[in-house]
């Protein structure tokens, strides 16, 4: 079993995005009640030092701004966390948001970074530089922390950089290199209510491996999945813009819209 993942397509954070930081809530609050549902003992006290279980668990959220690393993560972090906490708050939700400051090779062996993202139900990785992701990530104890939460039914999710790195294919500035591949099959197309004016696809296509279809993600929108055994995976739009699934090859998009449900064999 693995958790949802979230790929959004940039503008993370800000407002217009609320449609989308809610639908992650919503997920990360399923995972923390499954996580809740398996505490084999109490976990607090009442006045009179009697243990007791509470009702319910608070969703633990953890930004990650790896991709940040050679810009402002501190930053990028704090306006992650103040948007989950008033989302939250909006939503009367009980929530914990930390960062997972893994910016580089010695941050990504951190015994305290590596301890809060193993216990995570969201870990949100927001923009920067995508070759940073997979640069920083890949073979290291913080990517199998991630993993570990994943399987444990985790919300893990990335915008614009954050979500290109996921993928199991993405270009930089260098060229094309291999993501993380959380996510098989596609490369992630951020900010696409720009960059769809352009000729990106055939760009793309020249660095692009065999099999890689492209998934176009307009600002402030996002798609959320949940894996479907063997016949690739339901995702679910977010947000005030649109998505745009490309099939190898494809010419023209499937597209879909807030609330609709896009399949995409990834």
């Amino acid at each position: 079993m693995t958790g949802p993942i979230g790929l959004h397509g940039g503008g993370e954070y800000l407002p217009g995005d609320e449609r989308f930081l809610d639908a992650l809530l919503d997920a990360a609050a399923e995972a923390a009640s499954a996580r809740f549902s398996r505490q084999p003992e109490p976990i607090g006290f009442d006045v009179s030092g009697h243990a007791f279980a509470p009702a319910t668990s608070p969703i633990r959220i953890v930004i990650l701004p790896t991709a940040a690393g050679r810009g402002r993560p501190d930053r990028a972090a704090a306006i992650g966390r103040t948007a989950f906490e008033r989302r939250a708050a909006a939503a009367s939700r009980n929530a914990v948001v930390e960062v997972a400051r893994v910016v580089d090779a010695a941050s990504a062996v951190d015994p305290a970074e590596i301890e809060r993202l193993v216990n995570a139900d969201l870990i949100h990785l927001p923009g920067g530089d995508p070759d940073l992701v997979p640069g920083t990530l890949a073979g290291s104890p913080a990517l199998a922390a991630i993993e570990t939460a994943w399987h444990r039914g985790a919300v893990i999710a990335g915008a614009s950089a954050g979500a290109m790195g996921l993928a199991e294919w993405t270009w930089t500035s260098g060229g094309g290199i291999r993501g993380l591949g959380l996510v098989c099959g596609l490369a992630v197309v951020p900010h696409y209510d720009d960059i769809r004016r352009t000729a990106w696809q055939t760009a793309l296509d020249d660095l692009a491996p065999g099999g890689i279809g492209y998934l176009g993600l307009d600002e402030r929108t996002g798609v959320i999945c949940e894996p479907l055994a063997n016949e690739g995976r339901d995702w679910r739009v977010a947000g005030a813009g649109a998505a745009y699934w490309f099939a190898r090859g494809a010419l023209e998009p499937v597209i879909g819209r807030h609330g609709d449900v896009l399949r995409i064999p990834a």
